[in-house]
C-alpha cells in the first residue's frame, strides 16, 4: 500500500510540474512542507526542479532527509544536474517559515504537503499558520498540493460503527466520542501497520477552502484516492509507472474488467486487498492555486 501511495504522489507531483512549466517558468522552486525523511526527493529529482526547501518539525527526520539528499548528489552522474536544497527544522504550525529561509526573497512555484496538514487542525491558530507557510511565498500562478484524510469519510464510518472505532486488519481509527465534531481539535487516532499511532485531527474541507481564500488561493482539484486512481490509471504512462513501482501486487489471473471484484481491488493485472483499499480510500488529494 505504501507503494500505491508513492505512485499516487508521483503522478500528482508530475502533473503539477507539467502545469507549472506550461505556464512558463523553467527555474522551478519547491517547498516540501513536512518533508519527513525525504521520501519525495527522488520525485523532485525526476521532475527536474531547480531548488527545494525541506521543512519538518522533527530534527532527526530533517537530518536524515539531508543525508539522503547528499547521498543522492554524491551518486549522481557527472553530467546530471541535481537541484540545490536547504533544510529547515521548524514547527510550521507555530513558526513563520519565511524568517528561516536562506534567501528572504525566495518564492515558490509549488508547495507540497503530503499526509501532514491535518496535524495542524488541532487549533485555528496552528491551522492558519501552517496554511500561511504553505501559501504566502507562492508565486502568482503557484500551486499548493497535498494529501489529507477525508473527514466526511471518517465520520461516516464512525457513525456506522457500534463503537468509537472502526477498521480492519490493516488499519484502525479510534475516536474519543461521536455525534459532535468541532471544527478544530477533533482528535482521533489512526493506526496503519508500522505507522506510528499519534493523535490526528479532522480537517473539515469547506473550512480549509475558506481559510485558503485569505491567501488568495482557489481550489483547483479535490478527489478521493479512489477517484484519482480511476482517472489517472487510464493513461499508459501512469500504468507503466505503477507496474515499475509495484504499486499493486501482481496477479496475472486478474483483469481490467472492474474496479472491485468481491474482496479484491482489480486493475491492470494488479491488486490491493479490500482492506488496503478501505485504508487508502479515506484520503483526499487536492490542489489549490494562487
Amino acid at each position: 500500500m505504501r507503494n500505491f501511495n508513492n505512485w499516487l504522489k508521483s503522478v500528482l507531483i508530475g502533473e503539477i510540474l507539467e502545469q507549472v512549466r506550461e505556464a512558463g517558468p523553467q527555474q522551478v522552486s519547491v517547498l516540501d512542507l513536512g518533508c519527513g525523511k525525504g521520501g519525495d526527493l527522488l520525485k523532485w529529482r525526476r521532475g527536474g526542479i531547480n531548488h527545494l526547501v525541506c521543512a519538518d518539525i522533527a530534527g532527526v527526520s530533517v537530518e536524515q532527509c539531508q543525508s539522503r539528499y547528499d547521498d543522492m548528489k554524491r551518486k549522481s552522474h557527472a553530467n546530471e544536474r541535481i537541484f540545490s536544497a536547504e533544510f529547515i527544522t521548524a514547527d510550521c504550525s507555530k513558526e513563520l517559515l519565511s524568517e528561516k529561509l536562506d534567501d528572504a526573497e525566495l518564492m515558490f512555484d509549488i508547495c507540497s504537503c503530503q499526509f501532514v496538514y491535518h496535524y495542524s487542525f488541532e487549533s485555528e491558530q496552528k491551522a492558519d499558520m501552517m496554511l500561511r507557510n504553505a501559501c504566502e511565498r507562492l508565486k502568482p500562478g503557484g500551486f499548493f498540493i497535498g494529501t489529507t484524510p477525508d473527514a466526511f469519510e471518517l465520520v461516516k464510518r464512525l457513525e456506522a460503527s457500534d463503537s468509537l472505532s472502526f477498521g480492519n486488519e490493516v488499519f484502525k481509527v479510534s475516536f474519543q466520542s461521536k455525534g459532535v465534531y468541532p471544527l478544530f481539535g477533533c482528535q482521533y487516532h489512526f493506526s496503519l501497520e508500522d505507522v506510528v499511532n499519534v493523535p490526528e485531527f479532522l480537517v473539515y474541507f469547506p473550512l480549509l477552502e475558506h481559510m485558503a481564500k485569505r491567501y488568495n488561493m482557489r481550489l483547483v482539484l479535490k478527489q478521493r484516492f479512489s477517484e484519482f486512481f480511476e482517472e489517472k490509471v487510464k493513461k499508459e504512462q501512469h500504468r507503466s509507472l505503477m507496474m515499475k513501482m509495484m504499486a499493486l501486487e501482481v496477479n496475472y489471473q486478474s483483469s481490467v474488467s472492474s474496479c472491485f471484484s468481491n474482496s479484491v481491488f482489480v486493475c491492470v493485472q494488479g491488486t490491493l486487498s479490500r482492506s488496503e483499499w478501505e485504508a487508502t480510500s479515506k484520503f483526499l488529494c487536492c490542489q489549490t492555486s494562487y
